[in-house]
């Protein structure tokens, strides 16, 4: 085997690999014994015809198309590996020379991985966010606790619905005079002033008693999701079924011991501040550690070829149908909700995909300038962590499972994850 390789623009490689007449021969005799039975031969059982009978009938060409395949699949990963290239996507073929005694000659023409001009990515001065706990925080999330623990009591039978009761309704909606499909419910509990439901259709129900009815105009705001409905006039005839009345609770010592394990109010603020630090510490560890990664791949040059931006945007349609699928929904259906389709969505998510692209070059760069490696206690350290995401049984079978399965695949996230340590602690974080 002979390889020629000739780098085009794009990101673009062509190989010319020239496969000995031997070894074409041989291809060919593999491709007689794969087929061979196919062929009927007058004098013959079927599949004992000899080769040079069946050319003879057939052509000399007949089993040229399997070894040609043979011989590719067979030299070019060679080819690849011996000229330390990475294909991207799948190489476009195309035969040179074919024949009886002759060497076969191809060509292999493949999109490969961009080089990456990487800029500063140490040193750099990086705006940090602060996220600090305030009064507020904890006040609200008391108000919140407070929501969920209060008591419902049905409202006297002369009582008018009034802001923040809750309305037990009957309604059917119409457009033009005409139902629609998600229009109608029955013994609905709607709080009023909640914004649960469109435009003003809560404030229209305000000091309505219970058994009356009434018709509630209002209109789908433009962009509603439903192209039938999108800024359309709607009647919907409501009925009051019943009236109910939320008592919140006092938040005090008592109201600490009823919904935590604590015994006074200012231990339940502590405790709650605490959390509140601690997930604000996460998110400004982790909005710091992009805004580093933004900027080294600012810094960085790198011609993204179009394939590698569709091949992710094609990952994160999965990505998307397997959330979905967590929600008993399918992309068919989650179209027609948003008023979109598959051409759209992928429209939407190109720039975010080109993004995804480059950081993976960038942050690939970077292990390979800085040397950087990982031992095989690490990869397991890794490959335990993962194990316990999935079950606290058979953590450490389940961690060997990986690390034979996917270990390539750990082996690079620690990398990566080691690379933007690197970076981040490198980094000088400004007060924004």
């Amino acid at each position: 085997m002979n390889t020629k390789l000739e780098k085009l623009e794009n990101n673009v490689v062509k190989f010319e690999i020239t496969v000995e007449a031997k070894k074409f021969s041989e291809a060919v005799q593999k491709a007689y014994k794969k087929n061979s039975n196919k062929f009927n031969v007058p004098g013959f059982r079927k599949g004992k015809a000899p080769l040079s009978i069946i050319k003879k009938y057939y052509g000399e060409g007949v089993f040229y198309e399997d070894a040609v395949n043979f011989c590719c699949d067979d030299t070019y990963p060679v080819a690849i590996e011996e000229n330390d290239i990475k294909p991207v996507d799948y190489p476009e073929i195309n035969i040179v020379e074919v024949g009886e005694g002759k060497d076969f000659v191809y060509t292999a023409t493949v999109t490969v991985t961009p080089e990456v001009e990487l800029g500063d990515y140490k040193g750099l001065e990086v705006e940090k966010v602060q996220y600090p706990v305030t009064d507020e925080d904890i006040q609200n999330e008391l108000k919140s606790m407070q929501q969920k623990n209060a008591r419902i009591e049905t409202k006297e039978e002369d009582g008018t619905v009034e802001n923040t009761n809750v309305a037990v309704i009957d309604f059917a909606g119409f457009v033009d005079g005409t139902p629609f499909e998600g229009g109608e419910g029955t013994d609905y509990s709607l709080e009023i002033g909640s914004g649960t439901f469109i435009d003003n259709f809560e404030e229209q129900l305000i000091g309505l008693k219970k058994g009356e009815t009434k018709d509630v105009e209002v209109t789908f705001p433009e962009e509603y999701g439903k192209e039938e409905l999108n800024g359309k006039k709607a009647t919907f005839n409501v009925t009051i079924k019943e009236i109910k009345i939320k008592e919140l609770p006092a938040i005090d010592d008592e109201f600490a011991k009823e919904v935590s394990e604590f015994d006074t109010l200012e231990e339940l603020r502590n405790d709650l501040k605490g959390k509140f630090q601690e997930n604000n510490s996460a998110r400004e560890k982790s909005e710091f550690e992009d805004a580093v990664i933004a900027i080294v791949c600012d810094n960085a040059k790198v011609d993204i070829p179009e394939v590698m931006v569709k091949n992710e945007v094609d990952q994160m349609i999965k990505e998307l149908e397997t959330r979905l699928s967590y929600q008993g929904l399918d992309l068919k259906s989650y179209y027609e909700f948003t008023n979109s389709s598959e051409e759209k969505v992928k429209d939407y998510m190109k720039e975010t995909a080109e993004k995804r692209v480059k950081t993976k070059l960038v942050l690939e760069e970077i292990v390979k300038v800085e040397k950087v490696e990982v031992t095989e206690e690490e990869l397991l350290s890794k490959a335990t962590e993962l194990a316990k995401q999935y079950s606290n049984k058979d953590v450490e079978k389940m961690a060997k499972l990986l690390l034979g399965a996917q270990k390539g695949i750990l082996e690079h996230d620690a990398k990566n994850e080691k690379v933007i340590d690197l970076l981040v602690s490198s980094s000088k974080a400004i007060d924004k």
